[in-house]
């Protein structure tokens, strides 16, 4: 698969999603001996992102208060999310032509070095040139992750190392906001940046225990099917998405229904994505095209609509409830519970073959999850139920976005697993940063000081269930 090239690997051969994962006589777990240390290595690298992400949320009020930074509370979260955006593109490029462990080891140590340079940061300016580093870092690793899980594992292992990686968030969701808290009312918000440092040291380590016998698993692997030209046009196409992305989050912040400066920044920005987007993902993902390209699409889908509307439901259920942060933030960690429950069921041996529909189930319950979200805003009922619906989305993204991981590493051959799982996971960070966006706008301009907003919320979580529900259909398209 060549992104925005030929579409023969991709579409013309639907049937491998059922020959490439079909079990074996013995399937091999992620623990076995012979991929210990990498499982063990993986899960730490994916645990540690999550926990910065979970945690860095709750110091970040305190960091922006030291920093003299309210006003530019947003962009801590932006710059991170558009320097990921370039990451994946430039690691699905040099994995192809190097292997995973450049890429693997450099995002190593731009994670370590980004969070340190954070923690140690005395003003905006090194503070934000710190989350973009983190970000670059945290966009290498975990697309050489999924090259690795794809050269490593057998067929037949694959979704219960999904299944492993995807449970890797729960505990960071559930823990990392009360320790975050801890060591800021202990020491410093400085110490949550810190504290990151030592795990990724270690993992470092164990990476280069393993070096022979990564380096072993390439040397069969063969060339990427992209040429010099090729991997040079999407790495400044990856520079142009990156930018793109970025103007688009800076434009919709605080977003009115006129025309300024910010607005014609976010218009300048999504032309940027639309004309970039199409140079990084298989071709016909648009257009929803039968294989490789409508699991890209889906996951693009799936994000957007997860993230950008879990993004508004603590402003919901603490400025329309009343609830406290604890409360709201309670309701967010029972909500990874139902993805983690979502991953641990895609794992299991007997839904092997029927992985796309997998995807079409998990895009059937997000839109329920969201649609029962939108009623509890629009009719006023129990905020426990914003619980349930959350559950209901969370297990839909469990089961699709591990099932869709599996089926990209089973419709692209191996010299090419690295620029497949950058197309899925430019469509993963993608997806999120147009979901936020838009609900962003949306709520910015509909937003008043005074009554309620539940009809806004209402209207934002309704139109984000149509974007699930599209996902659907494009379970149905996989196979063609």
């Amino acid at each position: 698969m060549s992104p925005g090239g030929s579409g023969g690997e991709t579409g013309a051969h639907p049937a491998r999603v059922t020959a490439s994962v079909t079990p074996s006589a013995t399937v091999r777990g992620p623990f076995d001996p012979a991929y210990r240390l990498i499982s063990v290595a993986l899960v730490a690298l994916i645990t540690i992102i999550a926990f910065e992400a979970m945690a860095i949320s709750t110091a970040m009020p305190s960091a922006a208060r030291d920093l003299g930074a309210v006003r530019s509370y947003g962009l801590a979260f932006s710059v991170l999310l558009t320097a990921q955006l370039l990451g994946i593109v430039l690691a699905g490029v040099w994995v192809d032509r190097a292997g995973p462990l450049p890429s693997l080891f450099t995002g190593q140590v731009l994670l370590a070095g980004g969070s340190c340079l954070c923690a140690v940061s005395g003003s905006l300016a090194p503070f934000l040139l710190g989350r973009a580093v983190t970000g670059l870092g945290a966009g290498l690793i975990i697309v050489t992750g999924y090259v690795l899980v794809g050269r490593t594992y057998p067929d037949a292992t694959r979704p219960r190392v999904f299944s492993m990686l995807s449970a890797a968030w729960v505990l960071p969701s559930l823990v990392g906001a009360p320790i975050a808290a801890w060591l800021t009312s202990t020491w410093s918000w400085r110490a949550v940046f810190g504290i990151v440092v030592v795990p990724v040291v270690a993992t470092i380590a164990v990476v280069a225990a393993r070096r022979a016998q990564i380096a072993g698993r390439d040397a069969g692997v063969g060339h990427s099917s992209r040429d010099h030209r090729a991997h040079v046009r999407t790495a400044w196409a990856g520079a142009l998405i990156a930018a793109a992305a970025g103007a688009l989050q800076f434009g919709t912040h605080e977003l009115e229904v006129r025309w300024s400066a910010r607005a014609v920044v976010a218009l300048l920005g999504l032309v940027g994505v639309m004309v970039a987007a199409p140079l990084l993902v298989p071709r016909g993902t648009w257009r929803m095209a039968p294989g490789l390209p409508s699991v890209v699409l889906a996951r693009s889908l799936m994000t957007a609509a997860f993230f950008g509307s879990i993004t508004y439901l603590p402003l919901m259920l603490v400025g329309e409830r009343g609830l406290s942060l604890a409360v709201a933030g309670i309701i967010l960690s029972i909500g990874s519970l139902g993805w983690s429950a979502g991953s641990w069921l895609q794992g299991r041996d007997a839904l092997n073959g029927r992985r796309e529909r997998l995807v079409a189930a998990g895009g059937a319950a997000l839109a329920c999850g969201l649609l029962l979200l939108a009623a509890t805003a629009w009719f006023g009922w129990p905020s426990y139920l914003c619980a349930l619906a959350l559950v209901v989305g969370g297990l839909g993204m469990g089961c699709a976005t591990a099932s869709m991981s599996v089926l990209t590493l089973a419709l692209t051959p191996s010299r090419d697993h690295g620029s497949a799982s950058s197309s899925l996971q430019l469509a993963d960070v993608l997806g999120s940063v147009l979901g936020i966006a838009g609900a962003t706008a949306v709520f910015a301009a509909l937003h008043r000081s005074s009554g309620s907003d539940g009809g806004v919320y209402a209207l934002i979580w309704t139109a984000l269930s149509v974007l699930a529900g599209l996902v659907v259909l494009a379970g149905r398209r996989i196979r063609g």
